[in-house]
């Protein structure tokens, strides 16, 4: 059952590869229903896969086989908290090595077009840290990363 408040996410076909991906690659991350087109539709056929419930992360989401006239765009991303570089590299990793692209600022774009922020805690500390010096050293350091270096991070605090 859709939870009260979920997140659609459209897609071209490719709602359940997506939800697959996340799946396996995020904690807490789930494919809950596949539900399949009782007729036929612009995008589909009556069969097709036309949508998908998932979790990410413990967030409610549904994918949409829309078809190809709507987009992901920067202004929705999934911003993940991680604890490490290690766990920065293995989520950004995945992502990027699976058909992405890597953006700057710890953004990152899926092979489906979804906008992700791998973001350290250390990093979001650092940028409102109240010594304001620390704080632009450390946001001056993110601005020069795609993937962010937590090592770098912990330099412009001065640690």
């Amino acid at each position: 059952m859709v939870s009260k408040n979920t997140i659609c996410l459209c897609f071209d076909g490719t709602a359940l590869d997506a939800a697959t991906f996340y799946a396996k690659t995020f904690p807490n991350s789930t494919v809950d229903a596949v539900h399949h087109a009782p007729g036929d539709y612009p995008a589909g056929k009556q069969g097709d896969v036309l949508t998908v419930e998932f979790t990410v992360m413990g967030i409610p989401c549904l994918g949409l086989n829309a078809g190809s006239s709507f987009k992901h765009a920067e202004a929705f991303s999934f911003q993940v908290a991680t604890d490490d570089q290690a766990e920065t590299d293995r989520l950004w990793n995945a992502i990027v090595d699976n058909g992405g692209q890597e953006n700057v600022c710890g953004w990152c774009k899926d092979k489906w077009g979804v906008s992700w922020q791998i973001s350290p805690r250390i990093l979001t500390a650092a940028i409102t840290n109240p010594d304001q010096a620390a704080a632009k050293r450390a946001f001056d350091a993110m601005m020069t990363m795609g993937k962010i270096d937590i090592a770098a991070i912990e330099e412009a605090l001065g640690r």
